[in-house]
């Protein structure tokens, strides 16, 4: 078993398949795109380990407390490291994580996005390492996100031929 593949094991984690978007709904773009040596990785969102969108649903500092958002994003992080696998074939070729972008939706006032998309940054780095999974990062706010997720997270790595 690959290493990464054993450190989630160990941890009692499942990569999710694919999304299952909400009926109707068309997904017209390509979750991790390649280009050369890096994997250019669409926004994902939360979900179960049966690729629907994960609950609870809404903003933070309105509906969700920080916890949840930070449990929010880590389940985001399984959804975008199952996308890479089936696109690399082995989460262990990943040989740099170096750019996340997560965006929060955020109700008026709330601040603390750093600290829900820390759901995401520390799993990444519990699974990878500082050298590999270290990564430049922005947390932002967004007034909304698409069926009402409480994040979305999008990122990019380099792989190993």
């Amino acid at each position: 078993m690959a290493r990464i593949e054993q450190r989630l094991a160990a941890l009692g984690l499942v990569l999710p398949p694919t999304v299952t978007p909400p009926p109707g709904v068309v997904l017209p773009f390509q979750f991790v795109r390649m280009a050369g040596s890096r994997a250019l990785i669409s926004g994902h969102g939360p979900l179960n380990a049966d690729g629907t969108i994960a609950a609870p649903l809404g903003k933070l500092g309105r509906e969700l407390t920080v916890e949840q958002g930070y449990a929010a994003a880590r389940l985001t992080a399984l959804a975008m490291l199952g996308s890479l696998q089936r696109a690399l074939g082995d989460l262990d070729r990943i040989t740099a994580w170096t750019r996340v972008f997560g965006m929060v939706a955020s109700a008026p006032g709330f601040d603390r996005q750093p600290a829900v998309i820390n759901g995401f940054s520390d799993l990444i780095l519990e699974l990878f390492g500082p050298d590999i999974g270290a990564h430049a990062r922005s947390a932002v706010g967004m007034a909304e996100l698409p069926f009402n997720i409480p994040v979305e997270i999008e990122g990019e790595v380099e792989f190993a031929a």
